[in-house]
């Protein structure tokens, strides 16, 4: 039993706390922890609602006339529904331009996911698991390379493609994010590979399996979540990418972004083109996120922390 000094000089005397029993928080601590959690809730569902204004107003402007968006916001929509149309879309459609534009962001954007998500996996497995010379020094150079900004090889790359035939082709664009996407698609599957337990790569070793069969087999089941969040970074940045595609493609090869760039230069306010184009410029990534979105956090905690 605890005693206290009194002001008086007297001893006061305080009850041991009861075993099993917790003691209960005051009512103004509770009242707080409760508004607190709401409090949080409304303040996240305010700035999701924020991020998506956005989008929304792209969809909504997509859907009007030219003459409506030229004479009033796309809010006005809500108080006159009727003025929704899919008619933007139908000249979309039309235009040669986007619609091929569209065609080679695919065609540029997959095979660029690919290889990286293909040769980052192999090159990861390499460093986590197999001994070589030299294989601490050979990853710290690659991830050294992940400091290296994409303006910096812009001209040097321009200067070989065009001595090799590859300048102004897709198939240049996609070698250039290839090389670029390397790096992280490196160090990230490294580090995830890395956390494989031992014993369970040594007894597949002992069952007769090979490096190859190790690595599809054993390996590549269990980084589901690394290799989508990696493929999602890699979609994300080749699907959006302006400045790459601006210096290597020309107007047989250009993606969206920048048919959609010269839509604006040359037509001006052409916005019954542009805002369909922007919109499905944007909703295809966004969908790509969402669907994803459990593995890709799960994927980048697992990959990046070792």
């Amino acid at each position: 039993m605890t005693t206290h000094a009194g002001s008086a000089g007297s001893v006061r005397k305080t009850a041991p706390p009861v075993e099993g029993v917790t003691p209960r928080e005051p009512l103004a601590a509770r009242i707080v922890e409760k508004l607190g959690g709401g409090l949080v809730r409304v303040l996240l569902l305010v700035v999701g609602l924020f991020w998506l204004v956005p989008t929304i107003g792209l969809l909504i402007s997509s859907l009007r006339p030219p003459d409506e968006m030229s004479a009033s916001g796309w809010w006005k929509v809500f108080s006159e529904p009727s003025q929704l149309t899919f008619d933007s879309y139908q000249k979309l459609l039309e235009n040669s331009d986007i619609t091929n534009s569209i065609l080679n962001t695919v065609l540029i954007t997959v095979p660029a996911t690919l290889l990286v998500v293909i040769v980052g996996s192999l090159a990861g497995y390499a460093f986590a698991w197999m001994e070589f010379p030299g294989r601490d020094w050979w990853f710290l150079a690659v991830v050294g390379l992940l400091v290296v900004p994409v303006q910096v090889a812009l001209i040097p790359i321009a200067e070989l493609f065009g001595k090799i035939g590859l300048f102004g082709s897709i198939l240049g664009v996609v070698l250039f994010h290839t090389g670029f996407g390397l790096p992280f698609a490196v160090f990230l599957l490294r580090n995830f590979f890395a956390e494989i337990p031992r014993e369970l790569l040594e007894a597949a070793r002992l069952d007769g399996a090979g490096e190859l069969r190790l690595f599809f087999r054993v390996v590549m089941p269990l980084a589901g979540p690394a290799v989508a969040s990696l493929a999602i970074f890699q979609f994300l940045w080749v699907w959006n990418d302006m400045l790459v595609a601006l210096v290597f493609t020309d107007a047989d090869s250009q993606p969206i972004t920048v048919a959609l760039q010269t839509q604006v230069r040359q037509f001006g306010n052409n916005i019954d083109v542009l805002a369909p184009g922007a919109f499905i410029s944007m909703v295809i990534p966004l969908a790509v996120f969402f669907a994803f979105q459990r593995q890709f956090v799960s994927g980048v905690m697992a990959g990046a922390v070792k």
